[in-house]
């Protein structure tokens, strides 16, 4: 498995999300980074993304890795923080475990159509757990979005690491990566 390859090709991703990644979570680093997520959907034939809408997620993929190889690379880092803020996102949790368990509802929510991937939550102790990832999306990508979630559910005082701990990595080819979350 490579990332930015979908599993399956009849996998779609839901346009709010598409747009809201674009619009709000792009546009928050700035208005040249926004145009060029714009300008690489429009190069895979999404000239105007609509909310109500399906797209492929290959498609969705090859804008998103055009995206990246043209801004810096902590781009995608930055973004998966940023979307539990901008994504169609649960948000009746109250705890760490709770909200690292919904990063899967999520992403359930957000794409359809045949083997999409999942999140999977393992509670290791009362502030210690891990994240197994199997999906398309970039290692830096869903690290951003741990640690975005595990921060946004963290007490105060807490502070918040990540690290992969996995024996498998997609960046090697393999199909799952599993970060361990400290808080």
């Amino acid at each position: 498995m490579v990332s930015y390859e979908a599993f399956d090709p009849n996998v779609e991703i839901n346009g709010q999300t598409v747009v809201t990644i674009v619009n709000e979570a792009m546009g928050r680093f700035s208005a040249a980074y926004r145009e060029r997520a714009q300008e690489a959907l429009a190069e895979e034939g999404i000239t105007d993304p609509a909310a109500d809408e399906w797209y492929p997620q290959q498609t969705w993929l090859n804008a998103f890795e055009t995206i990246v190889d043209d801004l810096q690379p902590h781009v995608l880092d930055r973004l998966g923080e940023q979307l539990p803020d901008v994504a169609d996102w649960p948000n009746e949790y109250e705890t760490v475990c709770e909200g690292l368990r919904s990063i899967d509802e999520a992403y359930q929510r957000n794409h359809r159509g045949g083997e999409i991937g999942h999140y999977q939550f393992e509670q290791i102790d009362d502030r210690t757990g891990v994240v197994t990832c199997y999906n398309p999306y970039p290692c830096p990508f869903d690290r951003g979005l741990i640690r975005g979630v595990a921060e946004r559910y963290a007490p105060v005082n807490a502070f918040v690491f990540i690290e992969e701990t996995g024996d498998t990595c997609r960046r090697d080819g393999d199909d799952t990566c599993a970060y361990t979350v400290y808080w």
